[in-house]
């Protein structure tokens, strides 16, 4: 099928381009829930990818490793950058009384899936995730000294904007991170 055309199948139209003119540089899995398909679906973007321009994949896994819904997935190494969410999962989120915890699951993040970067996912305020939360300076002076020291280090991502935008926690981090 040639960009823009359609085909009927079951009573379904199918449409090459099914977010219209849209054009994406990357899809980000970001599955709470689901089924086993996701590692089919990054072979398949990944095939798209290698035919036209590069299609960047990410995913959004909880820090308890493996992750339920995206370990299928990941295994495949196919993902460009994983933005592991630290946070709403005390077993693994850093704490400054256990740093170990956190320090266990990065290890195991970075050690056991082939990503070319791993985010620390952190929420930017108290009120964006029920726990979980990084005082900035503990983020500077505990948690990223031990991060930076991976090769697989790719920053830090923060959920969400709005509660940034609240808190201005990205301007308190950015010259560290």
């Amino acid at each position: 099928m040639g960009s823009g055309t359609t085909r009927e199948s079951r009573g379904w139209e199918f449409n090459s381009r099914p977010l219209g003119s849209a054009v994406l540089d990357g899809i980000d899995f970001d599955i709470e829930r689901g089924e086993p398909h996701y590692a089919a679906l990054a072979r398949r973007l990944t095939e798209l990818s290698q035919v036209g321009k590069k299609v960047y994949l990410t995913a959004a896994p909880q820090c308890p490793f493996p992750d339920q819904w995206l370990n299928g997935a990941l295994q495949t190494g196919l993902f460009d950058y994983v933005w592991v969410q630290f946070y709403n999962n005390p077993p693994c989120q850093f704490s400054s009384s256990n740093p170990g915890a956190f320090k266990d699951s990065w290890n195991k993040w970075t050690s056991s899936i082939k990503a070319d970067k791993f985010f620390v996912g952190l929420p930017a305020s108290h009120a964006a995730a029920s726990s979980g939360y990084v005082p900035s300076n503990d983020l500077r002076t505990q948690l990223l000294p031990f991060v930076k020291a991976s090769a697989k280090y790719g920053g830090v991502m923060l959920w969400d904007r709005y509660n940034d935008i609240q808190s201005g926690y990205s301007s308190k981090i950015k010259d560290a991170v």
